[in-house]
């Protein structure tokens, strides 16, 4: 057990020190979500209708700059040599994931401070809720974000295919309007999309009025992705074993 918890543990410590040595991070992932979120919601007076979007948002930004990790390990030849280690590559996988992901529901429980701004008041018991489903999506985005950049040799490349792809996940999810708004193809769109359920178990965390999908579907939907997009990242880490050795 120790040989595959110890990789996991080591990789994740890594991603927290290589974070803190970059705090300028930290501005960035918290203050764009922010201002889209006070430029919508006062614009519309609905502030708290944005609100578990943006906190999404946050989110999503961190797991897009941790999961670049991936693409500057590889130029540098870390990567490497995490594949020719004797650890299970699942165990490196794990790692790397929580790392990040850890990174992510960090800035997003920051941006919990902003909840009052939106007419929200979480109580001790509410907030280890709260906490636990931004977590869980920290895992998820920050797992799709790996299995996009494992692929990816330049770091513009990968901004672009985040931007093209990530951006109208986030707009389709229930965060601009909800599912019950939807109309035609924008409907369906949104039922296929992983993200709108993800938003809809923070929205019922959260005692949201908008809140559907019903919370336990969200919550089976967000983990089973979760858990999909973790097992790819290992086959991915399993299949470059393969060829590097070849």
């Amino acid at each position: 057990m120790s040989s595959f918890f110890m990789p996991a543990a080591t990789l994740w410590q890594r991603e927290l020190v290589r974070f803190w040595r970059q705090k300028s991070r930290l501005l960035g992932v918290i203050a764009s979500p922010l201002v889209i979120w006070l430029l919508i919601g006062y614009g519309s007076n609905t502030l708290g209708r944005f609100y578990s979007g943006a906190l999404v948002l946050t989110v999503m930004f961190s797991a897009i700059f941790s999961t670049i990790s991936i693409i500057e390990d590889r130029r540098e030849g870390f990567l490497l040599s995490m594949l020719v280690s004797p650890a299970p590559r699942s165990s490196l996988v794990l790692g790397k994931i929580l790392g990040a992901a850890t990174l992510a529901w960090i800035q997003g429980l920051i941006f919990l401070a902003f909840a009052p701004l939106a007419g929200l008041h979480i109580d001790a018991a509410e907030l280890l809720a709260v906490a636990g489903v931004i977590f869980l999506i920290s895992f998820t985005l920050t797992g799709l974000g790996f299995v996009i950049a494992w692929k990816m040799d330049s770091t513009a490349g990968f901004h672009a295919i985040m931007n093209l792809l990530l951006l109208p996940m986030w707009m389709v999810s229930g965060s601009l309007f909800p599912l019950s708004e939807a109309q035609g193809w924008v409907k369906t769109l949104m039922r296929i999309n992983p993200l709108t359920y993800a938003i809809s178990l923070l929205n019922h965390t959260l005692r949201m009025p908008v809140v559907a999908p019903g919370a336990l579907e969200s919550l089976v939907v967000t983990i089973a992705f979760g858990l999909g997009l973790l097992a790819a990242c290992s086959i991915l880490a399993a299949q470059k074993n393969t060829r590097s050795a070849a």
